[in-house]
């Protein structure tokens, strides 16, 4: 393939609080608390340019108290931000809270995210564009997904591939399976995770999740962390790719976003999907060996 990869999605200020003990309820619960860039569709557009895709584009909406900063972050990353500035609503801001074993729990406001607006939107911004990729978080409210869904029928006009990543399973429980289903039932590609899969399926395996996803000619691509990734289409599992071996794992925020980001870098360099889920493999296993959901910056 040759073109560049469009990002239609969210950009956030995470605020990482690593805890190595219980959080005590109703008194001080000792952390490492850093501020850091983050957003799925940012992060995946960002792990992208680190794998290697030279032109990558990011649509997003920010507030004006952090539209700067986050331009020139996304700039030194090798991404070209796209970004509308909204000067009503902050940016989203995502409190990550990171236990002992580097999982996560998150405390998200939406802020400006949800504010992406059709009129943010231009068919233009597909010129030289490979591959669209969605951020599932778009969906969860009317304004933003009137937004996302210009861009899936443009891109489907137009004969370029489509991703989405599901995003939340807390949210998508909130939006509705079906109708989650629904409107992306014309994307090419599904990026979920196992408990996104199994929610979207109401299967507890996540191997028959992923046949059942990829039913009747959608490709899935279903991620375990440990695991590794499960690869399904037309109804089948069609492959599975071993996790890369990590080192010493500090914070799992963003791990799914790096996976995207490699895999799609790799697709569009010309892997075919295991190749490229190996690849998606192993910028999960780098992101976890570093706080926040962005590959670290020249420098850092």
């Amino acid at each position: 393939m040759s073109g560049g990869l469009l990002v239609v999605g969210d950009v956030v200020t995470d605020v990482v609080a690593r805890h190595g003990s219980a959080l005590a309820h109703g008194t001080d619960t000792a952390a490492v608390i850093r501020t850091r860039p983050g957003g799925a569709g940012a992060n995946a557009a960002c792990w992208a340019a680190r794998s290697g895709c030279r032109d990558v584009r990011l649509l997003a909406r920010v507030g004006a108290d952090s539209a700067d900063w986050h331009r020139g972050l996304l700039r030194r990353a090798g991404v070209r931000g796209l970004l509308a500035v909204d000067e009503e609503a902050p940016t989203a801001t995502v409190v990550a809270l990171v236990d002992a074993a580097a999982e996560r729990t998150f405390l998200t406001d939406s802020g400006a995210v949800l504010r992406l607006s059709p009129e943010d939107w231009s068919p233009a911004l597909l010129d030289g564009v490979a591959h669209l990729h969605l951020s599932g978080y778009l969906l969860f409210a009317d304004t933003s997904r009137a937004t996302a869904l210009l861009a899936l029928r443009e891109a489907v006009r137009r004969n370029v591939p489509v991703s989405v990543d599901p995003a939340s399973a807390g949210f998508l429980a909130g939006l509705g399976v079906d109708r989650f289903l629904a409107l992306t039932e014309r994307a090419d590609l599904l990026l979920p995770n196992a408990d996104e899969a199994r929610l979207l399926t109401g299967l507890p395996d996540p191997a028959d999740a992923a046949a059942k996803l990829s039913m009747p000619a959608r490709r899935v691509v279903v991620t375990l962390g440990e695991g590794g990734a499960l690869l399904a289409t037309g109804g089948a599992v069609t492959g599975r790719v071993p996790a890369e071996p990590v080192g010493r794992a500090v914070d799992s925020t963003g791990a799914g976003d790096a996976f995207t980001g490699g895999f799609l870098a790799a697709r569009l360099a010309g892997a075919d999907d295991a190749e490229a889920a190996a690849a998606g493999c192993r910028a999960g296993a780098e992101a976890v060996t570093t706080v926040g959901g962005r590959p670290p910056l020249p420098g850092e």
